[in-house]
């Protein structure tokens, strides 16, 4: 990232935060009123389906049909294909994530099918399991050291190592019938508390980064798992932030209204507060000032540059960066004017030549 584009971004989204956030925060809030009503021509048949009901942990939270993830029938059982989740962007396809609900007891062998299935290596979990008395997110892994079978799938907890503000498991999956087995790094980050933020901008933008680095020395893999207790407020509010750090490692400026839209016509609500959506641009302006501390954990190990630093260089073996692969796919675009997104077209939706060119701002579509 040159210094000069990064110090050019930053002015900019200093100035447009002070701008939303004067006359106690009122450019905050029209912005985020604006976009209440993003996502409710799409329909929910599967998740509103009398025999799926009982699978959703909130009845208020249910994936879109269009970008619902589907899981294979068991025994060509009705419905058992259904899972409350969906796919969402983040920077280079419509299915870089996974948004999904925490699971509940009735459901973990279906969130372990799905991990397999969607050849997941990450799953960030951005709550705790209780508050109070109330029931968040059940434990779905072996806490401790240990094997515990979910469905057809054995859970295998090899390591748990603590981070600066959450814990990073080793998690080892085989899959009855299916030979070898797969190796899973369950992030829990545990500073969240529900239907707010943290209360430091800093930890939750060092841990996205870590987080992000990590995806960037992975080999081509499936989505990335998000969630935490309904799958929409928090995991909206990380994908967000996730998506427009990799913008501006490439050097664009970040647009959080556009992203909150976009992923809103993924998943409903996402980013579920007013609160949440002011905490996104905070933490961009922290860490677009270079006030992230690059974590110190053992465990993981990860070789990508810190935050506007230089690309890093990866073997035959490895993924190109995100930046590099966006970088191109952004050149690409940006040959050809671009299109009007026809609403309520989900066909136009998902298409993933669309994705970046969206959230460019309109000088950069002509360049």
């Amino acid at each position: 990232m040159r210094i000069s584009v990064r110090a050019n971004i930053l002015k900019e989204v200093r100035l447009r935060c002070q701008s939303l956030g004067a006359n106690n925060n009122s450019g905050y809030r029209q912005e985020f009123e604006e976009l209440n009503d993003v996502g409710k021509e799409y329909s929910t048949r599967a998740g509103d389906l009398v025999a799926n009901r009982e699978k959703n942990r909130y009845p208020l939270v249910v994936p879109y049909d269009h970008s619902r993830v589907k899981l294979s029938l068991l025994d060509l059982q009705p419905h058992s294909d259904y899972i409350n989740a969906s796919y969402v962007p983040g920077g280079c396809t419509e299915r870089d994530f996974i948004c999904t609900q925490g699971p509940m007891r009735s459901t973990m062998a279906d969130f372990w099918r799905m991990v397999c299935e969607q050849n997941v290596k990450i799953i960030v979990m951005l709550t705790a399991l209780k508050h109070k008395d109330v029931v968040l997110c059940d434990q779905y892994w072996p806490q401790e050291r240990g094997t515990v079978s979910y469905g057809q799938v054995q859970v295998t907890t090899v390591s748990c190592k603590r981070g600066p503000d959450y814990f990073i498991n080793t998690i080892l999956l085989r899959q009855r019938g299916c030979p070898g087995e797969r190796v899973i790094t369950h992030y829990h980050y545990t500073l969240w508390p529900d239907m707010g933020v943290p209360k430091d901008a800093a930890s939750l933008c060092a841990f996205t980064e870590h987080v992000r680095q990590h995806l960037d020395t992975l080999p081509l893999l499936g989505p990335t798992v998000v969630h935490c207790s309904a799958g929409v407020g928090r995991s909206g509010t990380f994908v967000t932030l996730m998506w427009l750090m990799q913008l501006c490692m490439r050097e664009i400026r970040p647009d959080v209204r556009a992203a909150v839209e976009d992923l809103r016509r993924h998943r409903v609500m996402m980013v579920q507060n007013l609160e949440q959506y002011i905490f996104v641009h905070q933490c961009l302006m922290h860490w677009m000032s270079g006030g992230t501390a690059e974590p110190q954990v053992s465990s993981v190990q990860s070789q990508a540059s810190a935050p506007w630093g230089h690309n890093h260089h990866h073997t035959s073996s490895k993924r190109p960066s995100r930046g590099n692969r966006s970088k191109k796919h952004r050149q690409d675009t940006a040959q050809h004017t671009p299109q009007a997104r026809a609403q309520g077209s989900v066909e136009q939706l998902l298409n993933p030549a669309n994705l970046l060119r969206r959230l460019l701002p309109a000088s950069r579509h002509n360049t």
